[in-house]
């Protein structure tokens, strides 16, 4: 499909509906991985880390720092002194065998609902930028109506298959209020899966509250709708807003990403299987606590891994060591029969330029070979996070389509009659009439809409068009032909009725909502 930079014409909707009929929106399933995993440690290294980390778990230790966790501990028969808690290697794997390997996510449409786990896996965007590259390219903090445009995007990118939450922070509401407006957006925007704040435990208590009316109450007791994210501070230590979020989403069996927050080099050893051996303990030790709060609630394995330049201290992305721990850590996790996360498109880049590519594909890549089940950040994250560019959204989703289409691994559905069509062609022939290839040109090759592979001719006298302009160009012709999915009216005035209801009583302030 030929994009053009000029600002799309406004179209009647007889062309609109032209348009839509001719391009596909459809979510892609989740992807059901058909490649042979790349596995770089034998079962003795495997063994060696989990070693290791139990070692550390036993006599390290790890912080919790909150009161209602240490008691739960103490009831679970850990050993508590002070704030730190001792874990007995032999209650770490109790805990841990109780998660469920596999499960379903639940959508608001169900044509939309993804298994998950083991050999199936899902592509998130990224979240938490506070700002965005805009429509024309400009570098600005982001409003709620930002927020929307990504959803919608979301909803329409087919290798998109959540809608994730704060994409970018909508700085026009109040702190305290923003998770309530966050979810309703990601709710009302997409029939997608989606992410829950955890910002506070009242604001995730918040988001599961909405949710039980958007589903049901009863429902999100045995259906797994939404995803809390709580990050840990290497090294070793929980704390008390992250872990009371984890409750929150645990108690109504939801599942959390159980992710410490990992510099390489800076609050982790400056080594990679070391780093690998404190992070899997980090990790042990928040999804045994979730089984601690609720046995048998689903927990995924997490982390957020960036490494530490040594020259300035700034965070890197798309190291080689990044896609070795990443390899490692994937080892680790179906070692404890648990799925997993990990960041997916991260890239350190102030612009969307070929250093943004490349950082991005590298992990994109290394994640399809270790076997990742949550591929969380896979779409406009730059600048080490701290913007999300509209041209960068649509660039990593589709390269995540080309990364699915790759990672189902090789067709052998149409063998016999492409072999045929072998002898049929005979010496010196082409195939581009065959009736094989005009049955099965459009899936045989993937044919990406917003890269150029026109002759330089054609592309300089189509305006000599780059990829970041091409993109821009393209977020435009997709919002205008954005359908919204309604959502049921006596749903939508609940959940309507529920935000004025909190916004009275959360005082509109520039802080967390840790008590109202």
């Amino acid at each position: 499909m030929s994009v053009v930079a000029d600002k799309p014409a406004r179209r009647g909707r007889g062309a609109r509906k032209a348009i839509r009929q001719t391009r596909d929106f459809a979510m892609l399933p989740a992807l059901k991985r058909g490649l042979p995993l790349t596995e770089p440690m034998d079962q003795e290294q495997i063994e060696r880390i989990d070693a290791a980390s139990m070692d550390i778990l036993e006599t390290v230790g790890v912080v919790f720092r909150d009161d209602i966790a240490l008691e739960d501990w103490r009831k679970a028969g850990a050993k508590v002194v002070g704030e730190t808690v001792y874990l007995d290697r032999a209650l770490v794997r109790e805990l841990i065998k109780t998660i469920p390997e596999t499960f379903t996510y639940h959508a608001r449409n169900p044509a939309n609902n993804l298994p998950f786990g083991r050999d199936h896996a899902v592509f998130v965007p990224m979240t938490g930028a506070p700002f965005l590259r805009d429509l024309d390219d400009v570098r600005r903090n982001p409003t709620l109506d930002d927020l929307a445009n990504f959803h919608k995007l979301s909803h329409m990118l087919p290798a998109m298959h959540s809608t994730a939450h704060h994409i970018v922070e909508p700085y026009d509401h109040p702190i305290s209020q923003r998770h309530l407006r966050i979810t309703y957006s990601s709710m009302k925007h997409s029939d997608k899966m989606f992410m829950g704040m955890t910002t506070s435990p009242k604001n995730a208590e918040d988001v599961l509250d909405m949710c039980a009316i958007l589903f049901g109450e009863e429902f999100l007791e045995t259906h797994p709708v939404v995803t809390g994210n709580c990050n840990g501070n290497s090294p070793l230590v929980w704390d008390e807003t992250m872990l009371g979020a984890m409750r929150a989403f645990n108690r109504r069996n939801q599942p959390v990403l159980c992710s410490p927050f990992v510099l390489g080099g800076a609050n982790t050893p400056a080594s990679v299987a070391p780093t690998v051996a404190q992070l899997n303990a980090e990790a042990l030790s928040a999804l045994a606590y979730t089984q601690v709060v609720r046995k048998g609630c689903p927990a995924i394995y997490g982390h957020y891994l960036s490494t530490v330049s040594m020259k300035s201290g700034a965070p890197m992305a798309g190291t080689p060591e990044i896609s070795l721990m990443n390899l490692m850590i994937g080892q680790m996790a179906r070692f404890y029969g648990v799925p997993w996360r990990s960041s997916t498109a991260l890239g350190g880049s102030k612009t969307f330029d070929s250093q943004a590519g490349y950082e991005s594909a590298t992990t994109l890549m290394a994640l399809q070979m270790a076997g990742t089940n949550y591929m969380w950040h896979a779409a406009g994250w730059n600048e080490a996070g701290m913007h999300c560019s509209m041209a960068k959204f649509v660039v990593d989703a589709e390269q995540c389509a080309m990364a699915y289409r790759m990672a189902e691994g090789i067709r052998w559905d149409d063998f016999d009659e492409a072999v045929a069509a072998v002898s049929d062609v005979g010496p010196g022939g082409h195939y581009l009439g065959h009736a094989h290839t005009l049955e099965n040109f459009q899936r045989a090759y993937f044919m990406p809409d917003l890269f150029d592979n026109n002759s330089i001719e054609q592309w300089q006298a189509e305006g000599g068009i780059e990829t970041n302009e091409r993109a821009l160009a393209y977020v435009k012709s997709l919002l205008a032909d954005y359908v919204e999915p309604k959502l049921d009216a006596g749903v939508d005035e609940a959940l309507r009725d529920y935000i004025a209801r909190r916004e009275r009583e959360i005082p509109a302030a520039d802080a967390l909502n840790q008590e109202y």
